[in-house]
């Protein structure tokens, strides 16, 4: 029994004893006491909530990502968001003590961005007083949560992303490569690179290429950046990592001609080269790239095929990316707060987005089916984003970007040849060691 209503129920039945015989008026009496109370709708009241994120996302974005869809389905509350830029960084909103109700950022981004500040409030029993269903969600991201958090509920996820193959149709057709498909292993799409790296009419083509940032937080190998027990990087410890370097660097760049061309361009190629210069076959990269880049990808030839898999290994695609919405502890008004999350994680919401072309974190196979119905792109592979089972999300340490961002910079090292292998590893430890007694020291 609901705990308020604990002590009238007491009460009644005193009374009842006492009062027996005593008519309708007694009756009466008892049944005004029973009586439950109605549920509160906190919509009806007149809300201001205001979002915020560090992720860089434009005002235009956020408005029809959800803006517009939260007012027009709770018209009683004023919806607002804060764009980062220069002034309006999380540091000068915190400077100049300015109120915003609800945070979001990708996981490890988000405990990164909002610990160190203290920001974060637990919406556990906020979630229970709403009536949240966490059981609807995919279990992966949610229990992501709980595991940076020490078991709390700083963050609901309401999107999330993944890594796919997109491919450029022009470049496979240039050199006579069939598509990739659905299901590939690593060692096909190799044979694929070696195919399509190659330097024609004065302009260098890459066969593959990665988003290093990306494919290192989400590895296939479900490799943790850190050791939480000891508060030490992996990077030189765990020998996954090895095996990702072969896969994601070292087997690349042994296509013919493929690190000098990286030489020359002093990097590895990457989003701007397949999307805009042309000039990449194979680009690994999040799924969202469809939403954000849609303007761009009219003008590609492209499609997407399911991340490829390891050889004799389990058939895995990434870890899933999720983004968190968590209310801050500045927040005016929670249960306002609360209900606008509510509404982000409901099957309306949800399978609103999913037809547009974001991935979802409701668990259901029919909004997963209608992913990308709506779509500017509705006549590509959607199937290929949840093909495989996601990789396990292994535990993350709040500093957990920093780390990643090491590991990114020295495997750039390693892809421009001025490291070898054991030397990358060991320098990015070092540099990773630095990095977590440096968040230690802000966030004392």
């Amino acid at each position: 029994m609901n705990k308020k209503y604990f002590i009238p129920s007491i009460g009644v039945m005193i009374a009842t004893s006492i009062l027996a015989g005593c008519g309708s008026s007694g009756k009466a009496k008892e049944d005004a006491a029973v009586t439950p109370t109605a549920p509160i709708d906190y919509t009806k009241e007149a809300a201001e909530i205001v979002f915020y994120s560090n992720n860089g996302e434009l005002v235009e974005s956020f408005d029809s990502r959800m803006g517009n869809a939260l007012r027009k389905k709770i018209p009683n509350y004023t919806i607002k968001y804060i764009q980062a830029g220069k002034g309006t960084q999380l540091t000068d909103l915190i400077t100049t003590n300015t109120r915003f109700d609800i945070f979001y950022q990708s996981i490890g981004n988000f405990e990164a961005a909002a610990f160190p500040v203290d920001i974060q409030y637990d919406m556990a029993e906020l979630i229970k007083k709403h009536g949240i269903d966490l059981s609807r969600l995919d279990p992966t991201v949610v229990d992501a949560v709980k595991q940076a958090s020490g078991g709390k509920m700083y963050g609901l996820p309401v999107t999330t992303t993944n890594l796919v193959l997109y491919y450029n149709k022009d470049v496979f057709n240039k050199f006579g490569v069939p598509f990739p498909k659905d299901g590939m292993t690593w060692d096909e799409v190799m044979d694929m690179n070696k195919k399509l790296t190659r330097l024609d009419s004065g302009v260098q083509y890459f066969g593959f290429t990665h988003s290093p940032f990306h494919s290192f937080r989400l590895n296939p190998l479900s490799i943790p950046h850190a050791d939480m027990t000891a508060d030490k990087p992996t990077i030189n410890k765990d020998e996954r990592w090895k095996t990702y370097f072969d896969i994601f660097y070292t087997q690349p760049l042994g296509a013919p001609g493929y690190q000098d061309g990286v030489v020359k361009l002093n990097r590895l190629p990457d989003i701007n080269d397949f999307v805009k210069s042309k000039t990449v076959g194979m680009y690994a990269y999040l799924s969202s790239l469809i939403y954000a880049w849609e303007k761009e990808l009219k003008e590609l030839n492209w499609d997407i095929v399911s991340l490829p898999t390891i050889k004799g290994q389990p058939a895995v695609g990434s870890q899933s990316y999720p983004s968190y919405y968590g209310i801050t502890k500045m927040a005016q008004n929670k249960d306002a707060a609360a209900q606008v999350l509510k509404y982000l994680v409901s099957d309306e919401f949800q399978a609103e987005i999913a037809r547009k072309g974001t991935m979802p974190v409701l668990n259901s196979d029919k909004v997963k089916a209608d992913l990308g119905k709506e779509s500017p792109y509705a006549d590509r592979n959607w199937k290929a984003i949840f093909y495989n089972k996601f990789a396990p999300i292994p535990p993350k340490a709040a500093y957990d970007g920093d780390l990643v961002t090491a590991y990114y910079n020295f495997g750039n090292q390693y892809s421009l040849g001025k490291m070898d292998m054991n030397t990358t590893l060991r320098s990015a430890e070092e540099d990773a060691l630095k990095k977590i007694e440096a968040f230690k020291q802000k966030t004392k």
